[in-house]
């Protein structure tokens, strides 16, 4: 096997140029994070909704609280990784993205990633930080050039990476904002990774490393992705089914138990398109019977929830799914998920893919 290339963002170079992907609500938390950085990959920590099961969570101190559980993961992961990378995934989206960004650096996170939505202001929540790099999620050049040219302008800042994400077969919100766009090739990493290398090498004449994400599953895609100009990949459906996920074992179950007809895109409360598992709670949603629990924080900035009552309270559905209620739970889920057939280690997982 061959060896895989070195990856370097900013001051941090990872054994592998592999990331592990965010998943939440708390599915990556500081225990799968924590592993994948001691295997030599980027952990990455999840901090949407990160308070939902801590002590000092009372129902009325959730963006507090979200601070301080960020800064406690983030050090749990370094413990189980001293030398390793660790990330915070902190989405756009969220009502109090500024603060979950700062906590995390604060505490010492190596990488901020960021996506749902464009990252405009990334480089002014992490300018007291100049050690972490931070790395953008986008599906398009376009996308990618419209942050490129703010940081640029306003910042004097290039994304230390930038991540292509597929809507084609990524979990969770896809990175599109219609439901047309899911299944669009232009959207594909097949398209977007040249263009991407092209126009990094070629207009902003930089060594940014693009990293592709969605899909990604075994060696043969990681070697795929480098064909086409990839300098990192990023995994996460791989990664669920493992001890060291911090989901609840109900949670891995519904993935190794789902199959391809189990899988569909919906719209989410945020105005996302998003990839689930089909269970009670999808089927209620879809026939518009589904009854949804109070909103939990306001913690999107849009929400139809929170804006009409229409839809429902995504925090708690995805809540109940971290805790395995397969009636009343939102299952996200990669395309990949029905390749998910036992629970593995990390450890496991890194032998395969890199052959040592």
């Amino acid at each position: 096997m061959v060896k895989l290339p070195v990856l370097n963002i900013g001051k941090y170079t990872p054994k592998y140029p592999i990331f592990q992907g965010a998943m939440g609500v708390k599915i990556s938390g500081a225990g799968l994070a924590g592993a994948v950085a001691k295997s030599g990959g980027v952990g990455t920590i999840a901090s949407v909704g990160i308070a939902c099961d801590h002590p000092l969570y009372n129902g009325r101190n959730y963006f507090d609280v979200n601070e301080i559980a960020v800064a406690e993961a983030v050090k749990s992961a370094r413990e189980t990784a001293p030398d390793g990378v660790i990330a915070v995934n902190c989405m756009v989206a969220l009502t109090d993205y500024d603060r979950q960004v700062k906590s995390a650096c604060r505490t010492g996170v190596d990488i901020i990633v960021s996506g749902a939505g464009l990252p405009m202001k990334l480089p002014e929540y992490t300018k007291d930080f100049p050690d972490v790099a931070i790395v953008p999620i986008v599906s398009s050049v376009k996308a990618a050039d419209l942050i490129v040219r703010k940081w640029g302008k306003q910042y004097g800042r290039l994304p230390d990476a930038i991540m292509v994400e597929t809507p084609l077969y990524a979990g969770g919100h896809l990175g599109a904002t219609r439901m047309e766009q899911v299944m669009n090739p232009e959207f594909s990493l097949e398209k977007v990774i040249p263009e991407l290398v092209k126009y990094v090498s070629d207009t902003v004449k930089a060594d940014i490393p693009v990293i592709a994400a969605g899909g990604v599953w075994d060696r043969s895609d990681i070697d795929r992705m480098f064909a086409l100009g990839a300098n990192g990949v990023q995994m996460g459906t791989r990664f669920v089914c493992t001890e060291e996920c911090d989901a609840s074992e109900r949670f891995k179950q519904a993935y190794i138990d789902a199959t391809e007809d189990d899988i569909l895109v919906i719209m989410s409360p945020a105005g996302l398109p998003g990839r689930a598992i089909m269970n009670p709670f999808v089927e209620k949603y879809l026939s518009d019977t589904a009854e949804s629990k109070p909103c939990m924080a306001a913690c999107l900035s849009h929400c139809k929830y929170l804006e009409n009552r229409t839809t429902f309270c995504i925090a708690h559905a995805l809540v109940d799914a971290y805790m395995g209620d397969w009636e009343t739970g939102l299952f996200f889920v990669g395309s990949n998920a029905v390749k998910c057939s036992e629970i593995s280690t990390v450890a496991a997982i890194f032998k395969e893919l890199v052959g040592e």
